[in-house]
């Protein structure tokens, strides 16, 4: 891959399992994108994202806003995209609530599969085929929930066989579908559940209902190799028989840290298998970008700057 194939897509779809990590490296690959001079948009499109907190710019609402130079931000929800829709396509004047048709609304989003989500992964289409932007990067929901968007086009497409509806679930069923323009971004820790969810969901991206392309995987909280078996090999004889002569002369018993450091091995260790595993059960051709433990309490914006710098010496 070369180093620019990523964030030279239009739509990049950030997923994971809860708790990797996700909303930090959408943040940090939107960074990245503004900071090589792309027009980014980054969309936060889980109602239980906290992209405000990372990027520390409040609460993000419906309407875009620049968060830094070149990043613009916003988050989508469903009231706000049908009254868009209904605003853009059918004219429908833009109300303060929509009341009665939102009921209307609930009521078919609820009897008919791929409604709701339609108009969430629309608007990351709309704002594409829009061209207001080079690059929209979404902060999408986890891995359990991402599949029921991203199948949206093609569940519309089975309940309806004509009409405007219809032709725009069409349109957003090939943008979706065009892998130079849209891919999916999963993101996993080395431990084994994350990194089987990202398998499982990497499977079901190929699945005729879906057939989004994989642009790659990010693997975030990787260990450093701290310690290597020569270290191990002096942690094992500290800690054996004769380390009372080691307190003695240290003034304190230093069992404590050796645990640590054998933890910090295990760890490391561990976390190479799971990264094998991983590696063998992709795609071939599927990147693997590989983010450190920060080892910091940086949290918010700082963290997502330091994340961006380490994404672009893996891009």
């Amino acid at each position: 891959m070369s180093p620019v194939d990523l964030l030279d897509r239009k739509l990049l779809v950030v997923t994971g399992k809860g708790g990797v990590g996700r909303t930090t490296v959408a943040a940090g690959l939107a960074v990245l994108a503004a900071r090589t001079g792309r027009r980014t948009l980054l969309c936060e499109s889980d109602p239980a994202g906290g992209m405000g907190t990372v990027l520390e710019a409040g609460r993000l609402t419906y309407q875009a806003r620049e968060i830094e130079p070149g990043l613009h931000a916003l988050a989508v929800d469903t009231e706000s995209a049908l009254q868009e829709y209904l605003q853009l396509q059918l004219k429908v004047p833009r109300v303060a609530r929509i009341g009665p048709l939102a009921r209307t609304f609930d009521f078919v989003a609820n009897a008919a599969p791929g409604v709701r989500e339609i108009l969430a992964i629309g608007k990351l289409g709309w704002e594409v085929r829009d061209g207001e932007y080079d690059l929209v990067v979404a902060d999408a929901p986890a891995t359990g929930h991402v599949i029921a968007q991203l199948r949206a086009p093609r569940a519309i497409n089975d309940l309806l066989t004509m009409g405007l509806v219809r032709e725009q679930a069409d349109w957003l069923a090939a943008l979706l579908a065009d892998r130079s323009t849209t891919g999916v971004v999963l993101v996993t820790t080395p431990e084994e559940t994350p990194v089987t969810e990202a398998l499982e969901l990497a499977d079901r991206l190929d699945d005729e209902d879906v057939d989004v392309g994989l642009a790659g995987v990010v693997v975030n909280r990787v260990l450093p190799e701290l310690f290597g078996r020569a270290e191990e090999e002096v942690f094992q004889r500290l800690a054996g028989p004769g380390h009372e002569a080691l307190t003695a002369a240290l003034g304190e018993d230093p069992s404590g840290v050796l645990t640590a450091a054998r933890l910090a091995v295990g760890l490391r260790r561990s976390g190479a298998t799971h990264l094998a595993a991983l590696r063998a059960g992709l795609p071939a051709g599927v990147p693997v970008l590989y983010l450190p433990e920060l080892f910091a309490r940086d949290t918010g914006i700082r963290a997502v700057h330091r994340l961006a710098e380490h994404l672009a010496d893996e891009l």
